[in-house]
């Protein structure tokens, strides 16, 4: 079964994602495929018009991902930024991808690196910079 909510993304999120797939070309990564294939789905809105309870690139929010359980509180960040702290999650990590552009309450089924679905919960976002006011970081 297959779970796709709706997605928003940040028009300066698209462009930057779109560059970061092009660096990786022939398919370096895993969830390449189904990154692009997200962000050719999803409604691309001006920064300023990003609606508050939407993921959006360096945004940090609660999850679970269904299998464990678990819940996290992390912030989406592109590759590069990525540090030894573990509280940050790239957008290239099947959950990264899975997260950007869903809204508060979302849940979505996405595919694993080798076979298999994940199911992430996305129950709260902690800090978006859009709602701050931060549109060109």
């Amino acid at each position: 079964m297959s779970n796709k909510p709706k997605i928003i993304i940040s028009s300066l999120d698209a462009e930057r994602l779109y560059a970061l797939l092009e660096t990786y070309s022939g398919n370096t990564f895993p969830g390449s495929n189904a990154l692009e294939a997200e962000l050719s789905r999803a409604d691309i809105v001006e920064p300023n018009a990003i609606p508050p309870t939407v993921v959006t690139m360096n945004s940090t929010v609660r999850f679970t991902v269904e299998s464990s359980s678990e819940e996290f509180c992390m912030t989406l960040v592109y590759p590069g930024d990525i540090d030894s702290s573990g509280d940050k999650i790239s957008v290239l990590a099947p959950v990264g991808s899975a997260l950007l552009g869903l809204s508060q309450g979302d849940t979505i089924d996405w595919p694993k690196p080798g076979g298999g679905i994940l199911r992430v919960n996305l129950s709260e976002i902690t800090y978006q910079p859009e709602r701050t006011g931060i549109y060109h970081r």
